[in-house]
This record gives structure tokens, sequence and C-alpha cells, in this order.
């Protein structure tokens, strides 16, 4: 018997929402795991291990294998490519409580790179695999998520090719609010884990034209710029309404 299951064993009285530190780990209401009980929440530990990065380090890179899927428990994520030529594309952002890893099999179609210190639940692929089949609430909630993410990619494509400079740029904060206050933060304020230019190659645009939209929004007084990275919103609904065209 492996320690981990050992471990399993002996807690077969308790419930381990009281005593396992997953329970208590700030990326469950929003992970792959938030609808997991009991000896569920344990076998799903047992699979996993804990890695760290720091910033500017990758947890794997385009055209390399990689076997494995992960869950963000600290920290912050970005997903890029890169051209023959050398031009980035950022294919988006990933914070606490998501998923990376339900892209195809072969090898990594992109970099998984860290912006923030960062801490993930990593699992081999093939057990994963047999968790989802042993887990039933684990499958509704991952397909749950790939909903989600089909949803915020549809949003890209509307974004990328149809929206102006200004309405990208409004509609970027105000999705990157919604998601921060999901994770507990404070509505009206956004925090900027990632840099002018990141936004840039994220948005098709280049570095000096995020500048000067970043500048008009201040004067505007759409938005305050804030030490350590954050951005106030005095208005987020006027900046809504910006990023969706009507404004």
């Amino acid at each position: 018997m492996t320690a981990c299951n050992a471990a399993l064993a002996e807690t077969a009285d308790v419930r381990l929402e009281d005593v396992h530190p997953c329970a208590t780990c700030g990326a469950r209401p929003l992970g792959v795991c938030a609808d997991l009980k009991g000896h569920e929440l344990q076998s799903m530990a047992c699979a996993s291990e804990t890695v760290a990065a720091l910033p500017g380090q990758a947890l794997f890179h385009e055209g390399d294998p990689n076997p494995f899927v992960f869950n963000v428990v600290e920290g912050a994520v970005k997903l890029y490519r890169l051209l023959p030529d050398g031009r980035r594309q950022i294919t988006g952002f990933l914070f606490q409580g998501d998923f990376l890893g339900l892209g195809g099999r072969g090898p990594s179609s992109f970099t998984a790179e860290a912006l923030t210190p960062l801490s993930a639940c990593r699992f081999r692929r093939g057990d994963f695999d047999q968790l989802l089949n042993a887990l039933p609430a684990l499958e509704h909630r991952l397909v749950a998520m790939a909903g989600d993410e089909l949803m915020a990619a549809q949003e890209q494509i509307v974004l990328l090719g149809r929206k102006t400079a200004r309405e990208r740029i409004a509609s970027f904060l105000t999705r990157l609010s919604a998601r921060q206050v999901q994770l507990g933060g404070a509505e009206g304020r956004v925090h900027l884990p990632m840099t002018r230019l990141d936004i840039a190659d994220y948005l098709g645009l280049t570095i000096e034209t995020v500048s000067r939209v970043f500048t008009q929004f201040k004067t505007s007084g759409l938005i305050q710029l804030l030490p350590n990275n954050d951005v106030a919103l005095p208005d987020p609904e006027a900046l809504k309404a910006l990023g969706e065209g009507a404004a």
C-alpha cells in the first residue's frame, strides 16, 4: 500500500473536508476539483504532485512532449506561440483555479510561462484519465470548464476580428476584473501581472498602441493607474459599454 493510499485508509471514518489540505485550497472553489468530496478529493490528491515556478520559468515549451496536465493553485501563467519569424502571439492568461492541458496529446502547441511565483498541481495524463473514469463529478466539472474555455475563445475571435484598439483594451480590463472578483478581489480594481507588451501580444496590438490607449483612458477618467501594477476602474459599466461597442 502506498503512503497516499494508507492515508486514505486511515481517514475512512473522518470527514476529509475537515482535515485534508485540499479542502482549504484557495483554488478549489473555481478549480477542476470543486465538486469533489471526501475520498474523491483524497484520490485526486494521491494522483497529483505540487510543482512551483518562478516568474519567467516555463511549465513546458512549445514543441516539447508534455505528458502532464495542471491545475493552477497560486499565481498567473501566460500561454503563447512563436511564429517562425520570431513574432509572438499570447493566446491566454491563466489564474488560480484554471486548468491547463485540455488540448491535444501530441507535442505542446504553446509555451506556458509563469508571470508570477507559481504553484500548481500536476497530474500525469494517464493518471488523470483514470480519475475521470472513476469520478463522474470530476468529468462533469471538466466538461463545464471546457465549455467556458470555448466561449472565451469565441469572444477572443470577435475581439481580434472586429474590435478597435480602445474596445479591445476595455474588454480586456473588464474581463480581467470579473475574473479577479471571482477570486475574491475588490470590484472596480484590477491587478496586471503581465507587461504592456504581453497585453499587446494578446490583443494583437503594438505596445505603443496599448500605452497610448491606457493614457487616453487615464485622461478621460475611465481608469486610474495605481502603484504595483494595479488599475482602478471608477466606472466599470462605462468601460464595459465601450468594450461592447456601445459607447
